[in-house]
């Protein structure tokens, strides 16, 4: 595209981008794009904002070697077990013990999901 330039590229959790959203059709009237990811982001089982912060803070702290990007994926798609774990990790360079993806599962199992 002529005359746009990335600034910035920053994963965000889907629980943020909702927000953002919301935030935003209370002053302005969202085009279809808009619209279909509102829609979207309303169905699935997600974590609140707050608690999609902590658990992405607790992650970065017990697991530095996790990339930004996975750390979302994670909170976004509430694996409930070692085997959803793993297809997370399929293609990331760094793979977690077993023990290690175990860890991870108590700490996401220590919040409430939305419905």
């Amino acid at each position: 595209m002529i005359g746009k330039e990335i600034i910035e590229n920053e994963p965000i959790p889907s629980a943020k981008v909702k927000e953002i959203l919301e935030e935003f059709s209370n002053e302005h009237e969202l085009n279809y794009e808009q619209n279909l990811t509102l829609n979207h982001l309303s169905r699935f089982k997600k974590y609140s904002v707050e608690d999609t912060e902590e658990i992405m803070e607790k992650l970065k702290e017990a697991f530095p070697n996790l990339r930004d990007r996975v750390v979302v994926h994670i909170v976004d798609l509430v694996p409930k077990d070692l085997a959803d774990l793993r297809l997370i990790f399929a293609k990331e360079p760094y793979q977690p013990t077993k023990e290690e993806m175990e860890q991870i599962l108590e700490i996401l199992e220590q919040y409430d999901i939305l419905e």
